[in-house]
């Protein structure tokens, strides 16, 4: 079984890695940088020059890129006629997830929707690939033993609910988040920051380690929290009118923190004081 992967990011290096102890896993390295070629060969991913040659070996792709680039991405991927299995596995809207679908299956692709919940994973347990729609289960017999769990949601025919969930449960996680660096970023702001760590310390005494958490973590990819909270946010607008309001907020905030793309040595304090309006993005 031949897999290719779409990119080897963080995350979809992680998967890569998974599917490479049992299947011949390409990457791309058109386009991609140094580090992208340092996470495939840690990974053992076998590497392709392009995405034609990619393509012409692969049963099967799986793509793992930032939200906004998913349906680009299908594209690109549907202009070379691919004809196999494609596995969307981005945190994309259920909308979005099926315009993504009918692009790649009108050249004769099969589609499979997908949802990463977790992180890069470290551990059997700590992530979670769901999948939707026909071919699910067979998808999900390819990860059988490795670090993530496939759990098949349903393999009804146009089947979302992979992202549907990854949806509802991002819609908490990351824009909870977004919520807690936002109030700690008020309060710097108003000059009212250790007498809230203070009264945190007496009636939440989570939140203060739980709001520099946020910040390390988070800061750094801040930029890819962007588009999906765009997505989330049109996945609630869908349902019923659910008010999207509380997402595209939460776009705002992520994107005031893009300039930290990539660094991993970013501190609390500098992702704050960048929030309330009085930092240089990026310094740590």
């Amino acid at each position: 079984m031949a897999i290719l992967l779409l990119n080897p990011g963080q995350m979809g290096a992680a998967l890569g890695a998974a599917l490479a102890t049992r299947h011949d896993t390409l990457w791309v390295a058109q386009g991609r940088g140094a580090s992208s070629r340092a996470r495939a060969e840690t990974g053992g991913l076998r590497e392709v020059a392009t995405l034609a040659r990619g393509l012409q070996q692969a049963d099967i792709v799986f793509s793992v890129v930032p939200p906004a680039s998913a349906q680009d991405t299908a594209a690109a991927v549907a202009r070379h006629g691919y004809q196999g299995v494609y596995v969307d596995a981005n945190a994309v809207s259920p909308a979005t997830g099926q315009a993504v679908a009918r692009t790649v299956q009108a050249v004769g692709a099969r589609a499979v929707d997908g949802g990463i919940i977790g992180p890069p994973p470290q551990q059997r347990g700590d992530t979670r690939l769901y999948l939707s729609g026909p071919g699910a289960a067979g998808v999900a017999a390819l990860l059988e033993g490795a670090l993530f769990e496939a759990i098949v949601l349903n393999e009804e025919a146009g089947s979302t609910a992979a992202s549907a969930l990854k949806m509802a449960y991002a819609g908490w996680t990351k824009a909870s988040s977004a919520l807690l660096l936002n109030v700690r970023a008020l309060a710097r702001a108003a000059g009212v920051e250790q007498a809230l760590l203070d009264e945190w310390a007496i009636s939440m005494p989570d939140l203060p380690q739980r709001s520099e958490r946020s910040a390390t973590a988070n800061a750094h990819k801040a930029w890819r929290f962007v588009g999906e909270m765009h997505e989330i946010a049109d996945t609630m607008a869908s349902q019923e009118g659910l008010p999207e309001e509380f997402h595209r907020a939460a776009a705002a905030l992520w994107e005031r923190l893009a300039a930290f793309k990539d660094d991993m040595e970013a501190e609390p304090a500098a992702v704050f004081e960048q929030l309330a309006g009085g930092g240089d993005a990026g310094s740590s």
